[in-house]
This record gives C-alpha cells, sequence and structure tokens, in this order.
C-alpha cells in the first residue's frame, strides 16, 4: 500500500482511548507546567486536533528512530517537543509533552509528573522555605531562654549579715575588739616577761657591780674605822632563803630595791643598825621582780640563821618568829621592840620584810629573828659555821 493510503487510513481510524487517557493526564501535567512556567498557551478541546497531534506523533516516533532508541534522554524529547510548539496549536504541544512523559518518562515534562496534580501543592513544593519560619535546627536559641551551658552564674543571694548593716556593723566591731583583746594580750605578755625576767637580769647585773665595789672599798681599807657606808653597809647571807650575798644600802624606796639590793628603813620608823646596843634592824626587799632578793621567804622557818656581814663584823641572827600576811600600812612590825613577834622588852633583832602573796603587793610578810652571837672578820674572811 502506498504511502497516502496508510495516511488515509489512520486518519479514518477510530482512536485509542488509552491515547486519550494518556492525553488528558499530559494536559494536566502540561497545564501545571503552563501556571509553573507562565509561557505556553492555552491547550485546544478540539477533538479533530487531538486526531492531528496523534498522527503527528506517530509519523515523528516513525521517521525519528533515534528518539524511539533512546526515550529517556531529557534533551531529545525537548527537542522534539519545540517544532511542535512552533508548527501547530496548543493542542499539539499538550500531546507532545504527553508523548514524551509516556514514552520517556524522566523527559522535561517528567518532572512536571513527579509533582502534585494541584497547582497550590507544586507552588508550595517549589516555593523556597519561609525565612521568617526557620527549621529547628537553624533555629537560634531564644535570648530569653539562654541555654543551660551558655546561661551565667545566678548571683549569690547575699546573706543577712551582708544584707543587715546592723549586723555587718556588729561584725566589724566584734573583730577590731577581738584583734584589740589579742594587742592587749600579747602586750601584758611582754610586760609580764619583763617585769618577771628581764628586770631581774638587769637588777642582777647592778648588783654584782654595787658588791664588787664594796667589797673593793673592804680590801684597800683593813684598820676597823666606822661602818662604811659609802655604796653599801654590808652583806645579808641567808641560805634557807637564797645562796645570794644580798647587798644592803640606805633606803627602801623603789630606787634603790629595784637595784636587786635590800634597804634598810628611815622611815617611818628609823631603822636600827646590827652595831647599836639595841634596836630593831628592819631590812626590805622585792619578792618578784628587780632582782627579787626575798622571793623565797616563805622558806624561812623558826630557828633558821640570818647572818649579816659588815667589813669587820659577822652578825650572827636566830629566827624566832613569822608573820604569812599583814596590812602594808602596819607599821608596828617594825618598831624597835616589835611586839606583833611576842617580844616586850629591847633587844637587838633583825625583820625582814616584802610583799605577799607572790607577784602582788597587798600585803606584807614578816620574819624576826635575833642577834645570838658575833665574830670578827680573819684575814681569810672565813664565814661563820652557819654559812659553811
Amino acid at each position: 500500500m502506498s504511502k497516502g493510503k496508510r495516511e488515509t487510513a489512520r486518519t479514518t481510524e477510530t482512536p485509542d482511548p488509552a491515547d486519550e487517557t494518556a492525553a488528558a493526564e499530559s494536559e494536566k501535567s502540561a497545564g501545571s507546567g503552563n501556571s509553573a512556567e507562565g509561557a505556553k498557551p492555552a491547550e485546544s478541546d478540539d477533538p479533530a486536533e487531538s486526531e492531528k497531534s496523534a498522527e503527528s506523533e506517530e509519523s515523528a516516533e516513525s521517521d525519528d528512530p533515534a528518539g524511539s532508541e533512546n526515550p529517556a534522554d531529557p534533551e531529545s524529547s525537548a527537542e522534539g517537543a519545540k517544532p511542535a510548539e512552533s508548527g501547530d496549536s496548543a493542542g499539539s504541544n499538550d500531546s507532545a509533552g504527553s508523548r514524551n512523559s509516556a514514552g520517556s518518562g524522566n523527559s522535561a515534562g517528567s518532572g512536571n509528573s513527579a509533582e502534585s496534580d494541584d497547582p497550590a501543592d507544586s507552588k508550595k513544593s517549589a516555593e523556597p522555605s519561609d525565612p521568617a519560619e526557620p527549621s529547628d535546627s537553624a533555629e537560634p536559641s531564644d535570648p530569653a531562654e539562654p541555654n543551660d551551658s551558655a546561661e551565667p552564674d545566678a548571683p549569690a543571694e547575699p546573706s543577712n549579715s551582708a544584707g543587715s548593716p546592723g549586723r555587718g556593723a556588729m561584725a566589724m566591731a566584734v573583730a577590731v575588739f577581738g584583734e584589740l583583746l589579742i594587742t592587749a594580750g600579747l602586750v601584758l605578755a611582754l610586760f609580764v616577761v619583763y617585769s618577771l625576767w628581764w628586770t631581774n637580769v638587769l637588777a642582777d647585773r647592778q648588783a654584782a657591780k654595787e658588791s664588787n665595789r664594796v667589797r673593793e672599798h673592804w680590801a684597800a681599807d683593813r684598820g676597823p674605822g666606822d661602818l662604811d657606808t659609802r655604796d653599801g653597809i654590808g652583806f645579808l647571807h641567808v641560805p634557807s632563803m637564797s645562796s645570794d650575798d644580798i647587798l644592803v644600802k640606805k633606803g627602801t624606796d623603789p630606787e634603790e630595791l629595784n637595784q636587786g639590793i635590800a634597804g634598810y628603813y628611815t622611815k617611818p620608823v628609823k631603822s636600827g643598825l646590827p652595831q647599836d646596843q639595841s634596836g630593831n634592824f628592819a631590812l626590805a626587799a622585792h619578792r618578784d621582780g628587780h632582782g627579787a632578793k626575798f622571793h623565797n621567804i616563805d622558806k624561812m622557818a623558826k630557828g633558821d640563821a640570818v647572818v649579816f656581814e659588815t667589813k669587820n663584823t659577822w652578825f650572827v641572827y636566830k629566827v624566832f618568829a613569822t608573820l604569812p600576811q599583814t596590812s602594808k600600812y602596819n607599821i608596828d612590825v617594825v618598831d624597835p621592840i616589835p611586839k606583833e613577834s611576842g617580844k616586850k622588852e629591847r633587844g637587838r633583832y633583825i625583820t625582814l620584810t616584802t610583799c605577799t602573796p607572790v607577784y602582788t603587793s597587798k600585803y606584807r610578810y614578816v620574819v624576826w629573828g635575833e642577834l645570838v652571837r658575833t665574830e670578827d672578820v680573819d684575814e681569810d674572811r672565813t664565814p661563820p659555821a652557819e654559812l659553811r
């Protein structure tokens, strides 16, 4: 059969319902494509044009074996569609689009066929994401609700003491008062050390110098002469109280006693001296500090020896009475006849007085003795038996 007869026979053939269905689907997809592109003309409703479109597609398929062999090439499909768009009506364009979508499956129309049939849905799918509604992953942290990791530490609530000015002032006052107490305690401790130890050191040094001077004077003048009172009248020896040779000088004022010596009274009652035929040789010395020569006066007891050494004579006394405590204003204890000791007649007495209790000066401690004998000093100054 000739070519002309075949064409005539095709035109008289009944249209295939499957082709019409495919064409309708292609029209929808092309319509959505047209709505997205906005450049394709409106689709024709004439069935004659649809038949012509189908015939032109068949002739294009038979004439272009390359297109039938490679239907998956989107560029070929697009090129095959372009002549139809330029030469025929909008219906042939839609038919070509449906042919491409049916034959190749991945042509330029295949992308549109993959889209939703609803143009609104297709617009939504093509729409970029709303910048005003960022995704959760890109959503910045709410400045009003910072992350726990970046959240700064909440300021600590001030304590009641810091928040209350009254308590703060009270705490400051207590702290200052405590520091003052500590400072006062340290000062007091230093004062005690000075009074009870360092003054002893200084007084003993001074007393040693004075004692050496007195003995040098005695050694320079061996004559009997009168009692030498230039630097001291002699030395007191009390084995039961101290092993020291206690220098005795005139006066009981602090200036004299602070030199580490014992002094004899000149007021309010004038003391007798050892060489007097009667009287009370009354002496005083510190019990604590400044030499503390009478510190252990409480060790003395009845019958203990008390020896006084002068340039030429040893005067030996025996303790006969003690008074552990009396008023510091009691001057009767140093009277020529110390009645509080039990004596009622004149005699040659010796009285030692000092402060009591220890480390105070509230009361006086008193010891009385009575002369039992005297011995002359030899050239070697040999002490009496009570001191050997």
